[in-house]
């Protein structure tokens, strides 16, 4: 598994390699509108792979946060969940001490 996973790697470093030789001409990348450009003017004039990354990576930390904040539920009803079984396991511990029976009855009949 580990060689696959490597080899994946490899695979998606010489797609990006080759993405970026492809598109090495410089664009001149404009941060707001030409209207508000006029007031302050704010472009970039960087290669048209960095531009390519950015949006991608970009993309990625979009789908990361949103996905973060969709299993937010999950997260918290586990949490709660374990609580519960820690709270329940605790209680089950305290009534067998009472009852003065540790063990389980099928290894008592075992013993």
């Amino acid at each position: 598994m580990r060689y696959l996973r490597y080899s994946f790697y490899a695979v998606l470093m010489l797609i990006l390699i080759v993405l970026a030789l492809a598109n090495r001409e410089v664009v001149t990348l404009a941060l707001l509108p030409e209207q508000l450009a006029r007031f302050m003017p704010v472009s970039v004039q960087v290669p048209m792979y960095i531009v390519i990354m950015l949006a991608m990576l970009f993309g990625l930390l979009v789908g990361y946060i949103l996905e973060y904040f969709r299993e937010h539920k999950i997260r918290r009803d586990a949490a709660q969940k374990k609580r519960e079984v820690a709270k329940l396991s605790q209680e089950v511990d305290s009534l067998k001490k009472q009852s003065g029976v540790e063990e389980d009855d099928v290894l008592a009949l075992l013993n």
